[in-house]
C-alpha cells in the first residue's frame, strides 16, 4: 500500500518549522479560510437536536435525496436517493468502488501524474495500474487520448477520470471528454469520475463525463464537501451512481465505518441549501491567491506555469531550475528549498509512478491554505532561491 506522499512534505515541514524556521505551506491542499459560520451553526443545532447516534449506513435519506437533486442539476442528470451513499470523505469512493468493480488482474487505467490513492488501493487490491499521460500546451494539460486508447487491453476494465485535476488543474474540453465517453462505451469500461474539484473554479462551468449519453449506468462519482465549502476535517462526501453499485458500497459501509458523523450530515444539508452564494467569498479569495501565485511564480527566471479555471492548484514548469541545480528529480529541488527557504510544495513524483522518460520537471503548488503576504513572502525567498 502506498501512501498520500503531500502529508510526508507535511512531516518534513512540520519538522523544520519545530526547530524554529518558518514554513510556507504551498504543499498540502487544506484551508486556512473557514468554514461558512451557516454550516458550523446547522451542526451545533444538530448536536443541541440530539443527531449524535448511528444512523443509516447509507446515510441519512434528507442528505441523500438534497445531494441528488443538487448533484443532477449541476450535472444535467437525474440522480434520486438511491443514487447516493455518504461517505466519510471522498477517499472512501476510491477504495469501495474499488471493492464493488475490479477484480484481481483487472487493468484500470489512471491519470499520471495523479491522486496517488488512486494507484496504492488498485495494487493493494491486486489491480493493475496503467497510467495515462498528459501533454502540455501553453501552460494548460490536455489527455494523451492516444497514449490512453493504446494501453486498453482485453484486461482493461476500469477508467479513472479526475477532471479539474489535481495536481495539474488540467480541465477536459467538451471534445476530450466526449471521445473518453466513445473510448469508454466501445471498451465496455467502468469510469470512476473524481469530482472533488468540480465546484471549485473561477469562470465557466465543470462538465461531468456522467453528464454524456450512456455514461451515467458505468460512472460512479467521487463527490467531496472538503473543497466546496472548505471543511476538509468534517469528513463528509458521497459515492454517487447506478443503484446496483451503490447497494454494495452501502453494504461494505456497514462493514467499514457503520455510518458517516450523524450531525455533520445534518449540516450538509444547511451547506447545499446554502448554494454557490455562501461559498463565494471562500472563491474570491482562492481567486486572489491563485492570480497572485501564477503572476509571482511566471515573472521567476527558468519557471512558468498556466493560470488554471479551476481548484486551487498550479503546476509549474521548473526544469531549467532542477538541470541549472544539477539536481537528478524535483524531490531533490522540494528537499533543497525547504530547508534553504522554508517554502514546502509537492515534487511530480508524489503523484503516482512518473512515466519513462518523461520530458519535463513540474511540482505542484496548492494556495488555499496560505495567506497573500506569505505567497508573497515565500515566493519572494523562492525566487531569490532560484535566480542566485
Amino acid at each position: 500500500m502506498g501512501t498520500e506522499s503531500a502529508f510526508e512534505v507535511a512531516r518534513q515541514a512540520n519538522e523544520w518549522a519545530m526547530a524554529g524556521n518558518r514554513v510556507f505551506p504551498f504543499h498540502i491542499g487544506d484551508f486556512n479560510i473557514p468554514t461558512p459560520g451557516r454550516v458550523v451553526d446547522a451542526m451545533n443545532r444538530a448536536i443541541a437536536n440530539g443527531k449524535t447516534g448511528y444512523c443509516q449506513p447509507q446515510g441519512i435519506p434528507q442528505l441523500r435525496q438534497a445531494l441528488a437533486q443538487d448533484v443532477g442539476q449541476l450535472r444535467d442528470v437525474d440522480y434520486a436517493t438511491e443514487n447516493v451513499i455518504i461517505q466519510p470523505g471522498g477517499k472512501p469512493t476510491i477504495g469501495k468502488f474499488l471493492l464493488a468493480i475490479m477484480e484481481p488482474g483487472d487493468e484500470v487505467l489512471c491519470p499520471s501524474p495523479g491522486f496517488p490513492i488512486y494507484e496504492s488501493l488498485i495494487e493493494f487490491n491486486e489491480g493493475k495500474t496503467v497510467p495515462y499521460a498528459f501533454h502540455e500546451d501553453e501552460g494548460q494539460f490536455f489527455l494523451d487520448l492516444d497514449q490512453l486508447k493504446a494501453a486498453i487491453t482485453p484486461k482493461t476494465t476500469i477508467l479513472i477520470i479526475n477532471n479539474n485535476h489535481n495536481p495539474t488543474a488540467a480541465e477536459s474540453p467538451t471534445s476530450e471528454l466526449e471521445a473518453l465517453a466513445e473510448i469508454c462505451l466501445e471498451n465496455d469500461l467502468w469510469v470512476l469520475s473524481d469530482e472533488a474539484y468540480f465546484e471549485t473554479r473561477y469562470k465557466g462551468q465543470s462538465q461531468s463525463i456522467a453528464s454524456f449519453p450512456g455514461m451515467a449506468e458505468r460512472t460512479v462519482i467521487l463527490y467531496t464537501f472538503s473543497k466546496r465549502f472548505a471543511m476538509t476535517g468534517w469528513r463528509v462526501g458521497a459515492s454517487i451512481g447506478p443503484p446496483g453499485i451503490m447497494e454494495i458500497i452501502g453494504q461494505l459501509n456497514v462493514n467499514d465505518e457503520s455510518c458517516t458523523n450523524h450531525f455533520a450530515q445534518w449540516a450538509m444539508i444547511d451547506a447545499i441549501e446554502g448554494g454557490e452564494e455562501m461559498c463565494k467569498p471562500i472563491i474570491d479569495k482562492l481567486h486572489v491567491r491563485r492570480d497572485l501565485t501564477c503572476e509571482i511564480l511566471n515573472s521567476i527566471k527558468g519557471i512558468s506555469v498556466g493560470v488554471p479555471a479551476s481548484t486551487f492548484y498550479v503546476y509549474p514548469d521548473v526544469t531549467e531550475i532542477v538541470e541549472k541545480l544539477d539536481f537528478n528529480d524535483t524531490i531533490e529541488l522540494q528537499e533543497d528549498v525547504l530547508q534553504k527557504t522554508g517554502v514546502a510544495f509537492c515534487p511530480r513524483a508524489y503523484f503516482g509512478t512518473p512515466l519513462p522518460d518523461e520530458p519535463r520537471h513540474y511540482v505542484r503548488l496548492a494556495y488555499a491554505g496560505i495567506s497573500q503576504l506569505d505567497i508573497r513572502d515565500g515566493l519572494a525567498r523562492f525566487r531569490e532561491y532560484c535566480e542566485a
